[in-house]
């Protein structure tokens, strides 16, 4: 190179260097500039007093004001510090609002919220409750809009991304969460199309065949008991889901009364399984107020501790599956498509225009219609579409949809509750989503309550799509408060759900059948049989247990394969001699998912010719009672199956020849923990190169989709097809002896700053199964380092 051309070479070299040094500076100037503040003082408009946060080791902040509202904004301050972003994308998310900044692809998630109404029900709503839940709503909101004045140059380096800048908060953007979190935890419409859809290619009778219902000793959470019956063994809403980190829903609670515990009070123990990423759903807080103290998990966007414990009750949730959602074919009226019939004659179409706003392209407008039933879904989803014919439409009927919805109230109430009647009086209030609450208090009182507002029907079982012209399945009301599923002390000292049956299948009035498999309900109920005095613990192995009890109910089956080689022939040894459990350093669970994956399509998804995504990646129930109770259903044309071993031998070999593209052929090195990552991904700077890996916090992780320690994920993606996308981003166990005992975890850390120490702090203690207090007085917290931030009036 000549001495001219390389000058001009080294020229060129340190121009490069020096802008990507100038941009490495830049953007980690914007990084840091948005970094919270964890010590001094700082001004907070509308305080009553001085409030002090004191940020532990972890960064949990302890809140301590003069009062709950003050606390709730000083709440809405932090949370914003610290996760606007999260908020803002919960926010857009029930606006139908994503479009506008994430561009095309969003438009269809848009205009499926916007036909539900949720920000409009949310904005109705708040004029609903009573004027302390207002006033708590409206202190969280100024906290937030606080932090987004101080820090408008400032703000999170996601929005400048992405080309957002946030609006001032209102309450209506913290009670539409909840409108959001219904419809992901309400599942009912989509089985009922399901079904429809069956029933349509299969015929009613072999569509049955795919719900085979609460299996024979199934626990029942209202009616616990001991013996050995119970020791054997993305759809638009799902776009939705991921987004705010709430897919489908899954979770694990129990409570253990005083005389079957080692302190001789109540225990109770909690871990939801929704979506996992980073940061994670939830965000731990401790508040101290004259009026009393509460301690646990709260969502970024709401000021209420929505899982937790204050200093005389805890409580915790898991979905209840309830039926609350039922489609209604509605007819079009032939003479005026304006109309639709009614049992008393045409009726015109509720209507109003909505504007979707999308970024670099044109506006959307759409007109949403809705009947006397509820919104016309399938005018925004396509796959509703495909179910009306010509000449129809179908409208959502869902408890979920209430403009006038006080459930916040009950969080309100529930948050301060000091006993049982305290607490049903809270849930009076309750609306959506229907749960399974487990209760207990310092007094030594336990309790299981499913609140929430369930339909009652005037025929018809609310398990397929009916008819709305005739009124012959209309509501008639809803299930009156007094007889919703509960339990107070019973006899057997204990009370526990795992998304199971939460009342017998005949039960009425009716509360739906399609509960979650009842793998994880069984293998909590051999835990209360054999565990003679329960602590917290008993409960933290509980709740990280990796024993698969729908792998040992399908080694049997696995037995009867006929070995196509000698590898699966390995395989099959492997698992036969197989425990069960879903260690990251095994190889059995890896064969075993792979075995079941393709098992699944085979038997379900290539017979049917069904999207089925409803039952869930696996639908292990489902393919037992196939093979058990109808093995005729193996069988392909031209070349019966009687025992089902054809199909067993062909998904064996199909999961190994997978196994052997994606692990290679040596399966010795083959390791459960390398594909079945916990997937802690950022979910805007994934997508940003460098910026992707130093944010994800990803880790090999033990657990399976039927196990305590819950794992996988409800939409395998064909990339990542063994990942876990879901899990117990929470767990709480709380000591009612000692309250000050009760332990707390989540998933990543409380910041949603990837730079900040407490973005990832969390992840080692979360994947071991431990946990932290949240504990001490305001000297104790100096005394242990903590920092101190001052909020004055």
């Amino acid at each position: 190179m000549s001495g001219m051309r390389w000058r001009l070479f080294k020229g060129f070299l340190r121009l490069v260097i020096g802008l990507a040094v100038v941009a490495t500076l830049a953007g980690g100037y914007l990084f840091w500039r948005a970094m919270p503040t964890y010590s001094g003082s700082e001004k907070l408009p509308g305080l009553s007093a001085e409030a002090r946060v004191w940020r532990d080791a972890y960064g949990v902040p302890h809140i301590f004001a003069a009062s709950v509202d003050d606390a709730a904004r000083a709440l809405g301050y932090l949370h914003a510090s610290e996760r606007l972003f999260q908020m803002e994308a919960q926010r857009r998310g029930g606006q139908g609002r994503l479009a506008e900044i994430l561009g095309p692809d969003r438009v269809a998630g848009d205009k499926f919220v916007r036909t539900l109404g949720f920000y409009r029900e949310a904005e109705s709503s708040f004029s609903a409750l009573s004027p302390a839940a207002q006033k708590r709503f409206q202190a969280y909101a100024d906290g937030v809009n606080a932090f987004i004045d101080s820090h408008k140059d400032a703000l999170p380096p996601e929005f400048l991304l992405i080309g957002d800048h946030p609006e001032p908060w209102k309450p209506a953007d913290s009670l539409v969460f909840g409108k959001l979190l219904s419809l992901e935890l309400s599942n009912n419409y989509e089985f009922e199309a399901l079904r429809a859809r069956l029933r349509q290619k299969l015929g009613p009778e072999q569509a049955a065949w795919m719900f085979p219902g609460m299996q024979p000793g199934a626990p029942i959470t209202t009616e616990p008991t001991l013996g050995v019956t119970h020791a054997s063994v993305k759809s638009l809403k799902d776009q939705i889901g991921a987004l705010i980190g709430v897919t489908h829903g899954a979770s694990n609670e129990w409570v253990v009364a005083g005389p079957r515990t080692v302190t001789g009070k109540p225990i109770l123990a909690n871990d939801p399984h929704l979506g996992i990423g980073a940061p994670i759903l939830w965000y731990l807080v401790r508040i101290v107020t004259p009026e009393g103290s509460v301690k646990g998990a709260t969502v970024p966007g709401t000021p209420l501790v929505l899982l937790g414990q204050n200093e005389s009750i805890a409580w915790g949730f898991t979905t209840a599956d309830t039926d609350v959602q039922d489609l209604f074919i509605e007819t079009i009226d032939p003479a005026e498509r304006s109309r639709y019939l009614t049992p008393d004659g045409p009726e015109p179409f509720e209507t109003r225009a909505e504007t979707i706003r999308v970024k670099d392209s044109a506006d959307v407008n759409i007109t949403v219609r809705a009947t006397r039933h509820g919104p016309i879904l399938s005018d925004a989803s396509e796959d509703l579409g495909s179910l009306a014919e010509p000449g129809k439409a179908i409208a959502l009927a869902f408890t979920g949809l209430g403009d006038h919805d006080t459930t916040a109230d009950a969080f309100l109430r529930l948050n301060g509750a000091r006993n049982w009647s305290e607490f049903l009086d809270a849930m009076r209030l309750y609306q959506t989503p229907t749960q399974n609450i487990v209760y207990a208090d310092v007094t030594g009182d336990i309790g299981f309550f499913s609140p929430g507002l369930v339909p009652l029907r005037k025929s018809g079982d609310g398990l397929a799509p009916v008819d709305g012209a005739s009124g012959d399945f209309d509501w008639t009301g809803m299930v009156p408060f007094e007889q919703l599923p509960q339990l107070h002390n019973p006899e057997i000292g204990f009370a526990f759900n795992a998304n199971n049956a939460n009342v017998p299948s005949d039960h009425q009035p009716t509360f739906g059948q399609d509960w979650e498999e009842d793998f994880r309900a069984r293998r909590i109920q051999q835990f209360m049989e054999r565990i003679e005095k329960h602590s917290l613990d008993t409960s933290a192995a509980m709740q990280v247990d990796h024993l698969s009890l729908a792998a040992k109910a399908l080694q049997p089956f696995v037995a009867a394969i006929a070995p196509s080689d000698e590898r699966a022939r390995q395989a099959q040894a492997l698992l036969a001699s197989w425990d069960g459990v879903m260690d990251k350093d095994r190889v059995e669970p890896l064969i075993f998912t792979a075995f079941l994956s393709s098992l699944h399509r085979i038997l379900i998804e290539e017979k049917t010719g069904q999207n089925m995504e409803a039952m869930g990646p696996f639908a292990a129930t489902t393919l037992i009672s196939l093979m058990r109770d109808h093995p005729s259903w193996c069988d392909a044309p031209g070349k019966p199956d009687p025992d089902c071993r054809k199909a067993l031998g062909r998904a064996l070999d199909e999961g190994l020849a997978l196994l052997v593209k994606r692990d290679g052929s040596d399966m010795s090195q083959w390791r459960w923990g390398s594909e079945h990552v916990a997937l802690l991904q950022h979910k805007v700077f994934s997508h940003a190169p460098l910026l992707d890996w130093m944010s994800d916090l990803s880790t090999p992780s033990s657990g399976g989709f039927y196990t305590l320690d819950r794992g996988g994920g409800w939409e395998p993606s064909p990339d990542r097809p063994f990942a876990r996308t879901e899990g117990g981003g929470f767990r709480g166990l709380y000591d009612l002896a000692d309250p000050e005992k009760s332990r707390f975890i989540i998933a990543t850390g409380e910041s949603g700053h990837i730079f900040s120490r407490h973005y990832r702090d969390l992840v080692p203690l979360w994947i071991d199964g431990k946990s932290i207090t949240l504990t001490g007085s305001e000297d104790d917290l100096k005394k242990a380092g903590a920092a101190l931030l001052t909020f004055s009036p």
